[in-house]
């Protein structure tokens, strides 16, 4: 009688999720006209010793104005690909992208990256001079005015006593945290995160995905987030595009709001049938 039950939780767990997927569905297509990214029939080459090889074929999805949406798939599905490519340093073979109506043809303040690598802060610079550098060097505030706000920041990611320490005095955590609060200081049309928590372990991964949402329900920034974990896909995300091996094609397109344990547990299963076929 208890598998009985088992199976029929998970149905109705997984007809719940179908349910969902197509209400965000729904409501995407009721808000395509305000998305603040847009990426159409994006297709990416890259030369190799074999010649042109294609890394992603025809992507298709838009994202709305603060939502947290990501991109999921296996090594070399070109998920990061897309993501260099949104951020104006690789350019489509076909297709276009869009930043609130305008193409992307190159480089800009309105995205703004944060990668997995430590070694992403200048390590002659403190902390404070890190997080302030964009901010004068791009003109956006005085050095008055970036050192207030970067004070500010650092206080939110709980980095406020460690304003005068070096890169090297830093854990894997805090610079990913200073990397972040650069970021974000510079108040991006949309924020890029390529897998920013794959190298620290499992539980300052999680504290740092808590923070990345906490500092989300403040702020309610865009955020494209690359991964290749299941679980941080759900978790980080609002919506999750799942990409097919190399070269990457749109598999689903998956909402991840809200979920019940059991509907999470569902989408999981659901997430590893379209990526390994079981």
């Amino acid at each position: 009688m208890s598998a009985v039950l088992d199976r029929i939780e998970a149905r109705l767990a997984l007809d719940a999720v179908d349910s969902s997927v197509d209400t965000v569905a729904a409501d995407a297509e009721a808000w395509v006209g305000e998305a603040r990214l847009r990426v159409q029939g994006v297709s990416l080459d890259y030369r190799s010793d074999r010649g042109v090889v294609r890394a992603t074929h025809q992507v298709d999805f838009d994202v709305l104005p603060s939502e947290r949406f990501v991109l999921l798939g296996a090594s070399g599905c070109g998920k990061s690909s897309l993501l260099k490519a949104v951020g104006g340093f690789v350019t489509p073979a076909q297709g276009r992208i869009l930043i609130d109506g305008k193409p992307v043809t190159g480089p800009g303040p309105d995205r703004i990256a944060v990668f997995q690598e430590f070694d992403q802060l200048p390590p002659w610079k403190t902390v404070l001079e890190n997080v302030a550098f964009p901010l004068i060097a791009s003109g956006t505030a005085t050095r008055q005015a970036a050192l207030e706000q970067v004070r500010d920041w650092l206080s939110r990611v709980g980095l406020a006593d460690f304003a005068s320490a070096y890169p090297h005095q830093l854990s894997g955590g805090m610079k990913q945290r200073v990397a972040i609060a650069r970021a974000l200081a510079m108040k991006p049309r949309v924020l890029l995160m390529d897998e920013p928590f794959a190298a620290l372990d499992a539980l300052t991964r999680r504290r740092m995905q808590d923070e990345l949402l906490a500092l989300w329900e403040q702020e309610r920034f865009t955020l494209l987030f690359v991964t290749h974990s299941i679980d941080e896909a759900l978790l980080v995300g609002h919506r999750v595009l799942v990409l097919s091996p190399h070269p990457g094609r749109v598999r689903a397109e998956l909402d991840a709001q809200g979920l019940t344990p059991a509907q999470r547990a569902a989408q999981s299963q659901r997430i590893e049938r379209l990526l390994f076929g079981e």
